[in-house]
């Protein structure tokens, strides 16, 4: 079961009702289905979708909080991040268009958001110009910084 409210199956990922994460449940792989059970029931069941790490979801499985969010648009995210500043809309959109579908994206917009929140409109710009500028696909780039051991396995 992964962190929210799919299971990984076959290197893609599928999801289930979010009451059944890190439950226990058995999968059966069709030529152009999957079938998820819990207890010898059928929980869910899917087109089965084929290439390594796509998402199938369907919006039935999502917890409400997250319902909340399909509100949301490619778009309106971008004109969010523009209020900030030129580089952390352009990073916004880099984001986005760095996990197909879009929305698999939002989490990680979301994620700049709470940035905004708590540094200074100033700093959460200069971050995205940075990360912009080493190509980053994620707000969380790890790198060496000259006078400092990188860790091990980094």
């Amino acid at each position: 079961m992964n962190i929210d409210y799919h299971i990984q199956v076959d290197g893609r990922f599928y999801s289930v009702r979010h009451a059944l994460a890190r439950r226990d449940v058995e999968v059966r792989l069709g030529a152009a289905t999957v079938e998820v059970f819990h207890k010898y029931r059928r929980v869910a069941a899917h087109i089965r979708g084929h290439g390594k790490g796509g998402y199938t979801t369907d919006p039935g499985h999502m917890p409400a909080a997250y319902r909340v969010h399909l509100e949301w648009t490619p778009s309106r995210l971008v004109r969010w991040a523009r209020k900030t500043g030129p580089d952390t809309a352009a990073f916004a959109r880099r984001l986005l268009e760095s996990r197909p579908p879009p929305e698999q994206g939002y989490r990680s917009c979301l994620g700049l958001m709470r940035l905004a929140r708590a540094y200074l409109a100033e700093r959460l710009e200069a971050a995205c110009r940075r990360a912009l500028g080493i190509r980053a696909v994620s707000y969380k780039v790890r790198e060496h910084h000259p006078g400092r051991r990188p860790r091990p396995g980094r």
